[in-house]
């Protein structure tokens, strides 16, 4: 049977639930790290800074090289060094210094994630369907089911087999992006622009007033949804007394499949919902889920606002994403790793201030919280910007 655009389109799905491996197995493993082979917190912590922190330079290469290579090569290079980086951390650390190993791994995986952030969104936007909007939102979906997939699978084979075999579970994890490797290297991958078509450079990119606006709406995306989502297994311990593993299910987990039950809404009933009228109202209801979350003094409260944050930002990444395109159609891959840079600085920058923030207040993480409450005030003041920018457009073309 011939690969079809469908066929694309689910690589691209599974390309999103490898990122999400990347990202969430390795910390599931922190403590058993930190106790196997005496590794120091600091270094354990250092782990997670280093994995964005490569993400956020392959984001920026990416502006130069991927038109270069192409797509093909570099979305099956992204599937072949996820899954090297996850056998490496089988078995680095039995090889040479363990933290050495752990750390070369991650910086191997890292660089898929950083390529997949980059390459899956343009590769599914050029995909001949009827809403892109629609195709956007169920992609990125995925990302928060394989989110929710991880940890609970994980957690299960942990405490069905024992966490001393988590090599076993590496390899099953390992063994997605491969396979994958193999739908990508079949399946037909459509040109982001059409022949007589040439992408901005960046220098143009820069150049554009529009651009930097869905810069900033990138950027106070990732702040506001990691702000809490990072946060959120600690607020829940501190809120409600429980350890770390119910901590986990009752703060990122809910946050997540929040997150994905948006996101898979609007994948199935986008081309009835207008886009910009979604994302104002998700806007404005992330701001009060952030003084739900932060005001309010019962914790069960606080949760059910830090549920509603993975809810309301939902649509924000790629409802960027897919608005970007509309307004600059020849944005092409620089536009596309650019804005995944801005959103990864947000992401890494919106905790930042929430543990600043918090640290300094004596470790109150609710005052955190609401600091970190400029993010979607900005984030929907960015929205409405846009809204306006969008209906002047239209009215001036109309008096044409």
């Amino acid at each position: 049977m011939k690969p079809t655009y469908k066929t694309t389109i689910f690589a691209c799905f599974v390309a999103y639930v490898v990122q999400a491996i990347v990202n969430n197995f390795a910390p599931l493993l922190f403590v058993t790290f930190q106790k196997t082979y005496s590794i120091p917190l600091s270094q354990i912590t250092l782990l997670v800074t280093i994995n964005f922190a490569v993400q956020l330079c392959v984001d920026l290469l990416a502006t130069k090289l991927v038109d270069k290579i192409g797509y093909r090569p570099c979305i099956i290079t992204s599937q072949a060094v996820s899954a090297i980086g996850l056998v490496l951390l089988m078995l680095l650390p039995e090889l040479i210094d363990p933290f050495t190993g752990i750390l070369i791994a991650v910086i191997v995986y890292a660089v898929g994630g950083g390529l997949m952030e980059v390459l899956v969104s343009p590769i599914v936007e050029s995909c001949p369907t009827d809403n892109k909007e629609k195709a956007m939102s169920l992609l990125h979906s995925f990302y928060c089911w394989g989110t929710v997939g991880v940890v609970l699978l994980s957690t299960l084979f942990f405490w069905a087999f024992g966490i001393q075999n988590w090599r076993i579970l590496t390899c099953v994890w390992a063994a997605i992006p491969v396979v994958n490797s193999f739908l990508f290297a079949k399946a037909p991958i459509a040109p982001l622009l059409s022949e007589d078509e040439k992408g901005m450079t960046v220098r143009q990119l820069f150049a554009n007033a529009t651009f930097w606006l869905f810069v900033g709406m990138m950027f106070f995306t990732g702040a506001s949804e990691q702000s809490v989502s990072q946060w959120a297994s600690v607020f829940a311990e501190q809120g409600l007394g429980i350890s770390k593993t119910a901590g986990d299910l009752a703060g990122p987990m809910t946050f997540a499949v929040c997150m994905g039950i948006a996101r898979t809404f609007y994948g199935k009933k986008g081309d009835k919902i207008n886009l910009d009228v979604f994302m104002l109202v998700s806007g404005v209801l992330c701001i009060f889920s952030y003084l739900l979350a932060s005001v309010t003094p019962w914790a069960w409260l606080n949760l059910v606002g830090c549920a509603l944050c993975g809810f309301s930002t939902a649509i924000m990444w790629p409802g960027s994403f897919s608005k970007s395109t509309v307004a600059l159609k020849t944005g092409g891959t620089a536009m596309f790793a650019l804005l995944a840079l801005a959103g990864d600085l947000g992401c890494s920058l919106g905790p930042t201030l929430v543990g600043f923030v918090s640290d300094a207040l004596g470790g109150d993480m609710k005052m955190g919280i609401f600091a970190a409450t400029v993010f979607p005030v900005l984030l929907t003041v960015t929205l409405v910007i846009d809204f306006f920018r969008k209906r002047n457009k239209a009215k001036s073309i109309k008096e044409e």
